[in-house]
């Protein structure tokens, strides 16, 4: 089992950005692919950005060119740069990973609060 553990999050008002990290036990270039996952307490958790191995990205229309995800393998940190936030984007954020078996991994999860 490999530990994830997020951090980063906070409240950010309407338009400012945050960068969550998820530091992993394990090497972030050792997984199929590593996401991040935010559930709310209304709505389930839904993927919110994805990267491959190959380092190849994808995200959900909702946040589409204002997040950005990415790896740091010389320390084993998974990034979610979140820009321009809106209040919508409140949520509980998840770091997830997969191994090549599809062995899943999540962290504890941080708290993100848009709010003015």
């Amino acid at each position: 089992q490999v530990a994830l553990v997020e951090s980063g999050g906070g409240l950010v008002q309407p338009g400012g950005s945050l960068r969550l990290s998820c530091t992993s036990s394990g090497r972030t270039d050792n997984f199929y692919y590593m996401d991040w996952y935010r559930q709310t307490l209304t709505e389930p958790r839904a993927l919110v950005a994805r990267i491959t191995a190959l380092r190849t990205t994808s995200y959900a229309d909702s946040v589409k060119g204002r997040f950005t995800i990415a790896r740091d393998d010389e320390k084993n940190i998974l990034y979610l740069q979140m820009d321009n936030l809106k209040p919508e984007d409140t949520a509980l954020y998840f770091c997830h990973a997969n191994d090549y078996v599809g062995k899943e991994s999540w962290g504890q999860g941080t708290q993100v609060t848009v709010s003015s």
